[in-house]
Formats: structure tokens, sequence, C-alpha cells
């Protein structure tokens, strides 16, 4: 556990334009840091912007596609022309996919892990050279408690998550002799327009979804953990639960998904 001051750091944030990116950017900038923000909706981008700047902020933006390497490289050239380098990045960027497997297209299953692992893990990949070279450096990725414990109809998107998880807890050992720490961030439900940008249509989980905390608790708990140079966390007290409970006893866990499979 290394402590980091937020104060100064120069951070870069994608998904930024909404939800839990959104908050975290601003959060990061009130305590702070520098930002860039990246992704796809520009009026969005420029509003959050000009938000950060009106609070006394710096914040930079680039308008594109996670996905492109082209739009990747573009903001990490904005970081280094306003910033100079990096610090932090925070791999925030996802999209949700719900209903039954069987029933889904292909493409679904690869829209989502083009997203939410993919251009994540390519995103370290490219901004390692600049890391390396920053003060306290850390990588952050936002995964989900449903990549502690998948949930049913959400096969697509907790998969993607175990994923990023797993390539987390890998790179965390590769990164530590380079000085470059690695955090995980597992919100459970949060309370942004997630269920209204699911891929494909495919309808609803079915189970219940309790204990909604605010992006802005998430980004608050996510800064914390930044600064405190945690490993994981879950920032909302019922998916804790969710996760304690599954490592204790997961056939009951099972028991309880089978009534929504």
């Amino acid at each position: 556990m290394s402590f980091r001051k937020i104060a100064g750091l120069r951070s870069l944030v994608t998904g930024a334009s909404g939800g839990i990116g959104r908050a975290i950017a601003v959060e990061l900038a009130r305590q702070g840091s520098r930002v860039v923000l990246l992704a796809r909706r520009e009026e969005a981008l420029v509003a959050v912007a000009e938000e950060i700047r009106a609070g006394g902020g710096t914040a930079e933006w680039v308008a594109g596609d996670v996905t492109d390497s082209g739009a990747r490289r573009a903001a990490l050239d904005r970081a280094i022309e306003k910033f100079g380098g990096l610090d932090v990045l925070v791999n925030n960027a996802g999209v949700g996919a719900t209903g039954r497997f069987d029933m889904a297209e292909p493409e679904r299953l690869r829209k989502v892990f083009e997203i939410n692992f993919f251009a994540a893990a390519e995103f370290i990949r490219e901004a390692l050279p600049l890391l390396r070279q920053g003060h306290r450096p850390i990588v952050v990725n936002i995964a989900s408690v449903l990549g502690h414990r998948a949930g049913s109809r959400m096969s697509e998107y907790s998969a993607s998550k175990f994923a990023l998880r797993g390539l987390s807890q890998a790179l965390r050992t590769e990164l530590y002799p380079l000085g470059i720490d690695v955090l995980v961030v597992s919100p459970g439900t949060t309370t942004t327009e997630f269920f209204d940008n699911v891929v494909g249509g495919g309808g609803t989980t079915g189970w219940p979804h309790w204990g909604a905390v605010s992006a802005e608790t998430v980004a608050r708990a996510t800064v914390r953990a930044i600064r405190l140079g945690r490993h994981e966390i879950i920032p909302n007290f019922p998916a804790w639960c969710l996760s304690l409970v599954n490592r204790l006893f997961p056939r009951l866990i099972d028991e309880a998904m089978n009534l929504y499979g």
C-alpha cells in the first residue's frame, strides 16, 4: 500500500461523458489532478470539462471511441501536450448486455469484450511508456461485482469483468518492478445510464438490484483508493456482502441465481 497525493497528478479517464467516469473525472479534478477526458459524446465531454474548469480545475477532452487505437493515441498525445505526461489511467468505458446467452447473436459477446476488455487491455499497453515515466503511476480498471460473482442474464458482461479482474491481478505483479500500481474497482448497482445503453436489447436481468449507490459515491471511494494505494475495492455494501457470501457459501448464491435463470 503506497500513499500518493492526488494534487498535481496527470490523469486520463475513459467513458468520462457520464456516469461513474464523469464522476471520477470531476472528483480527481476537485482534488487537484489535471484530467484528460475521453468518450464518444463530444457535447457531453465539453460540459464535463466546463464543469471542472468552473470549479477551478484543469481538464482537456478528446472525443472518440475507446476501441479505436487512434482515439486512444490522441488522448495520450493530449496528456503529453498539455500536461507533459501521465500518472493515472482510469479504464472506465464499458457497455452492458442483458438477456439469455442462448438467445443472443455472437456479435453481442464480441462487442462487449471489445469495449469492456480489449480496449482497456490495449490502452494499458499503449500507456505503459508514459506511466513508466510518471509520478507514482497507477492503472485503475473499473470492473464490477459481477466479476466476482456472475449474474444470470448478464453472461457476456460478467465474463468481460472477470477477464478484466484477471488481467489486473496478473499485471499488478508484472508492473510492480516498474513502480506502477493496479487498482480494480468493482461497483455494485449504481444509479447511472447503464441499463439504458445495453447491447442488443436483450431485456432485463430478472433479479433485483438492491442498494444502489450514486456515481459520486463510487468516485469518492475510487479516488480515496488511488490515494491510499489499494488493490481492489467494492464500493457498495450489498455488493460486498454478495461477494463475501459467494466466497463462503457459493451453493447458496447458485440456488438464489437459479430462481432468475
